[in-house]
């Protein structure tokens, strides 16, 4: 059923591309009912519009918090065009129809950004706006809602089709559009307050999110795939795509893990080599190119078509070091002009400028089914005097910042995670195993074959403690000189005790690092 707009509602906080609805309503002579702001506006621009206060013959009241809270205005949108007893309550209180509303909120969440005054917060915590939006997506049948400017070309373009009509499915589907905006602004607002309070984790959560894009499909081809932001600046994501084809689900997903580890490893040049989404090559250094080979070499064959992510700028010699090996996506701090020309070269790698990007430490959900769990995230970074030295031998102050340094990274491999590390790069990961020794395994053979020299004096990193020796055996046996794990096993006397007569330092932390 095609409705005649006869009456529109406007009230618009963003007014940009408002003048193209206006020349479309003097065309098929829609009348407006407007007020504050957007009501100047829009006489300014020339066009009739009555103000709301003379039509409702209500003056705004408390600040401008009640201005369209009142029945003419909502009795114009809910009423039933087909019900006859609605038909007639109208006629008697001379009530016209209100045929389509325009409304944008109060801007909230860029309020939220630049002001820390909660009284200013709550102030544009829009009421109105939302219960007009909310009244008019019920009564789809009879009203047509357009909440987002960039939904104002389709509008025209279904009433220069239906000569100043609209159709039941456009109106069915702004309905659908304005019930989600509702639901992220009011999620944007709970979760705010929750913040605000220190409720981690309240009665009823919700997540909101608004969609970037859609990506060209998800984890393989014949899955379907979005990236949405939830954040208050949910214009992007904090970095620029400089280069190359659109990052796929993979690609997001990998580098969203590197910039996991990379947050973590503030001090000096960090380099983190990432493939599908696990670390296979991590290394600081006071020189970015050294970095770089030394996060690389850990393990070149898992690094062929990953991500790597760095924390410093890219110069031509890094450049020319990249551009060596087939990857997928770099991600950099900064690219010097050089660099830039040398790694564009390679048509389809994706080049992302993260000098903008601030890590938010916002919560760690996984879901299934309708159900979703939540918690806050893996951010305890063990310090050197949290840990525990349980043998003979002790670890001098050098070994004491590598030790720290294994162990925090370990906690960004999928469990079960062991890390082999030589002068603050690993040289071997292995993990991913449902056995604790199958990732000891992995990663000496990793070791051996890419970094045979420095397994040597290496350093062992465990994300949870060793329940039997036989992981610590093969460690051990293949040229490990230091342990760092959690401890906690019902065994630890024994372990401790195997490490003593191999003569091998072994510390604690206290701290479990799964991550599944």
């Amino acid at each position: 059923m095609n409705l005649k707009i006869k009456n529109a509602l406007v009230s618009v906080s963003d007014k940009e591309n408002i003048i193209s609805l206006l020349k479309i309503f003097k065309k098929y002579k829609i009348k407006i009912i407007s007020s504050g702001g957007t009501y100047k506006f829009i006489k300014k621009l020339g066009y009739n519009c009555t103000e709301l206060s003379k039509y409702t013959g209500f003056k705004e009241m408390l600040d401008g918090r009640v201005k369209t809270l009142h029945p003419k205005i909502h009795a114009g949108i809910l009423h039933d065009r087909q019900n006859k007893s609605h038909k007639k309550q109208m006629s008697d209180k001379k009530f016209p129809s209100i045929d389509l509303i325009v409304v944008n909120f109060y801007p909230f969440q860029k309020v939220v950004m630049k002001s820390r005054s909660s009284k200013n917060i709550i102030e544009n915590i829009d009421i109105g706006g939302p219960t007009m939006v909310r009244a008019a997506a019920k009564n789809f049948k009879n009203v047509t809602i357009v909440t987002n400017k960039n939904d104002y070309k389709p509008l025209i373009g279904e009433l220069e089709k239906n000569k100043g009509k609209t159709s039941i499915n456009f109106r069915r589907y702004m309905s659908s559009k304005a019930f989600g905006l509702t639901a992220y602004y009011d999620s944007m607002i709970a979760n705010w307050f929750n913040t605000k309070l220190k409720i981690q984790f309240p009665e009823r959560k919700t997540i909101f999110g608004r969609k970037l894009t859609n990506l060209r499909y998800g984890e393989n081809p014949h899955q379907k795939s979005s990236i949405y932001i939830n954040d208050y600046d949910d214009k992007n994501l904090g970095f620029k795509q400089l280069h190359g084809k659109e990052l796929s689900y993979n690609n997001f997903n990998d580098l969203f893990a590197g910039l996991e580890v990379l947050q973590s490893l503030k001090s000096k040049a960090a380099t983190v080599v990432i493939k599908h989404a696990n670390p296979c090559g991590i290394s600081v250094n006071k020189k970015p190119l050294d970095s770089f080979k030394n996060a690389f070499e850990c393990d070149p064959v898992s690094a062929f078509g990953g991500v790597i992510a760095c924390n410093y700028k890219i110069n031509k010699s890094i450049a020319s070091e990249i551009n060596k090996n087939f990857l997928e996506v770099i991600i950099s701090k900064g690219f010097d002009k050089e660099a830039l020309k040398i790694l564009k070269r390679k048509k389809n790698l994706r080049i992302i400028d993260i000098s903008k990007f601030r890590y938010k430490n916002h919560i760690s959900v996984k879901s299934f089914d309708g159900s979703f769990l939540i918690q806050d995230k893996n951010n305890k970074m063990v310090k050197r005097k949290e840990l525990k030295c349980v043998t003979k031998l002790k670890p001098n102050r050098q070994e004491l910042a590598q030790i720290e340094f294994t162990f925090n990274i370990c906690k960004y491999v999928k469990s079960n995670a062991i890390v082999l590390s030589n002068n603050f790069s690993t040289i071997g990961i292995g993990g991913g195993q449902p056995s604790r020794v199958d990732s000891c395994k992995i990663a000496i053979q990793k070791a051996r074959k890419f970094q045979p020299r420095k397994i040597s004096n290496a350093i062992a990193a465990s994300d949870a403690f060793f329940p039997f020796s036989d992981g610590l055996d093969l460690l051990i046996k293949a040229g490990v000189k230091i342990i760092i794990q959690p401890g906690g096993s019902i065994r630890d006397k024994e372990i401790i005790s195997y490490a003593n007569k191999a003569k091998i330092k072994m510390l604690f932390t206290g701290v479990r690092n799964f991550y599944h």
